[in-house]
C-alpha cells in the first residue's frame, strides 16, 4: 500500500463538476492499494498519516501531527500511485490489487481516520475526479507500507 500525503491549505474534490468533498487546512492522502495488502498494511499506514508531524508548530517547525491540529483530511482512492514503468511506455498496473478488495481496504483505512476523531472528506471509488488543492510549504511525504520491513533508514 502506497499513500501520498500532502500537507495544503485547502482542497477538494469533484465528480462531473460537482465538489463532493472539500476539506480547509490538514491534508490530501492519495492511496493505493496493491495486491496482497492486508489489514496490517491498513494500520501501519493510518498510524502514520496521523501522527506523521509534517505540521507546523508555533515556531514553524514541523513539529505538530493532524491530530495534535485536529485538522482535515481528503482521502482520495488512487491505484495509478502503483504503476509500474519497468517497460515500455505505457505503465502497468498488476500490482494494483482489484477493485472489490482496494474498495473494501480502502474504507477500512477511511473508517480508522475517522475512528481516531479526525473530519474526512472522501472521493468516490472507480471513478474519475477531479482534485483541486493547494499545497502548502510544499509539504509532500510517499510512504509504502512495505518499506517497513526494510533495513533501510
Amino acid at each position: 500500500m502506497k499513500v501520498v500525503i500532502q500537507r495544503v491549505t485547502h482542497a477538494s474534490v469533484s465528480v462531473d463538476a460537482i465538489t463532493i468533498g472539500r476539506i480547509g487546512p490538514g491534508l490530501v492522502v492519495l492511496v493505493g492499494i496493491a495486491n496482497g495488502d492486508t489489514g496490517e498494511d491498513i494500520d501501519y499506514l493510518v498510524q502514520k498519516t496521523t501522527g506523521l508531524r509534517i505540521l507546523d508548530d508555533t515556531e514553524g517547525k514541523l513539529n505538530l501531527s493532524v491530530t495534535d491540529k485536529k485538522q482535515e483530511l481528503l482521502l482520495i482512492s488512487q491505484f495509478t500511485l502503483l504503476a509500474s514503468t519497468r517497460k515500455g511506455k505505457r505503465p502497468g498496473f498488476t500490482d494494483a490489487a482489484p477493485p472489490s478488495t482496494a474498495e473494501a481496504l480502502f474504507t477500512r483505512f477511511v473508517e480508522q481516520i475517522k475512528a481516531a476523531g479526525l473530519k474526512v472528506s472522501t472521493g468516490r471509488f472507480q471513478v474519475n475526479m477531479q482534485v483541486e488543492l493547494v499545497n502548502d510549504g510544499p509539504v509532500t511525504i510517499i510512504i509504502d507500507s512495505r518499506e517497513r520491513f526494510s533495513s533501510r533508514d
